[in-house]
């Protein structure tokens, strides 16, 4: 059982709400679930929403302007937990290549800080490239959506925007080559479930069109990431505390030629089997 909740604004107003074919079904505001943070922390995610937008009005997608799924989590980040990444990451780097070939193999992954929920972009919004970036690229990725408790009940889409050649020129300027001002995008909604992932049966496609014309397309599936969901999410929270829960993307499959860069005006549309797709436009400055 599965069910998609969206963050949306309407009349004026973030209002939560399942995705249906006709449109939003809202939720009924109630003082045990006003906010994202406290519907993905109910003991039941799924029959919580599901219970709470039962004959509620529905607002026609037109209507509403979808929203970043998020309240005040921290957004993290894997890195090289595919093989094209490892790849990407080695060319990229002269002086880290071994670094990043003894991670893919290593017990203990890449994670890093990604994003403050003021840093991330919904559906739609511009991302953005850095002022000091010569090569940039969008890294689509499966992201995790975790309790407080570290309990993974949703998933949703991210794009980890990434300048290379900042990233490249030392392993140390990670953070500026990650980290920055709508760097980060979350969307459309999240998919609640019950269930385990179909890994083998859940592909990620990247395409980046430019001036009406697709520049680059590219797909993975969820099965080639060398590491577990479990296996990121201890080491996410060992020795560390998110009050309020966590997004944590997966790390990318999909990386463009290293003579591609984004520039300003492209369209990025990450698709996700089973969630949807994620669509923003890129800004630079």
């Amino acid at each position: 059982m599965a069910v998609k909740v969206a963050k949306i604004e309407h009349a004026g107003i973030a209002r939560l709400a399942v995705v249906e074919e006709s449109g939003f079904r809202l939720l009924t505001s109630t003082s045990e679930c006003r906010t994202l943070t406290d519907l993905l922390h109910a003991d039941d995610p799924v029959d919580m929403a599901r219970g709470l937008a039962h004959k509620q009005p529905v607002v026609a997608f037109g209507d509403a302007k979808p929203l970043a799924p998020i309240d005040d989590q921290e957004v993290w980040a894997a890195g090289v937990t595919y093989k094209r990444s490892q790849i990407a990451r080695m060319e990229e780097s002269e002086t880290g290549a071994s670094h990043y070939d003894r991670v893919y193999t290593a017990a203990r992954p890449e994670l890093f800080f990604k994003a403050t929920p003021h840093r991330v972009v919904g559906p739609d919004a511009p991302i953005r490239i850095r002022t000091d970036t010569k090569w940039s690229v969008p890294e689509p990725e499966l992201t995790l959506v975790l309790t407080d408790g570290m309990d993974l009940v949703g998933y949703t889409i991210g794009n980890d925007m990434s300048a290379r050649d900042i990233e490249g020129e030392n392993p140390l300027y990670l953070p500026q080559a990650k980290v920055y001002n709508d760097c980060c995008g979350l969307g459309p909604w999240i998919l609640l479930t019950h269930d385990a992932l179909d890994r083998e049966g859940t592909k990620i496609s990247l395409s980046i069109a430019r001036d009406g014309k697709e520049v680059f397309r590219g797909e993975t599936n969820v099965d080639q990431m060398a590491r577990t969901f479990a296996d990121l999410i201890n080491w996410l929270g060992h020795d560390n505390s998110f009050p309020t829960g966590a997004y944590l993307l997966t790390g990318t499959g999909v990386v463009p030629p290293n003579d591609f860069t984004l520039v300003a005006g492209d369209e990025v549309a990450i698709e996700i089997v089973g969630i949807g797709v994620l669509r923003n436009r890129v800004v630079q400055g």
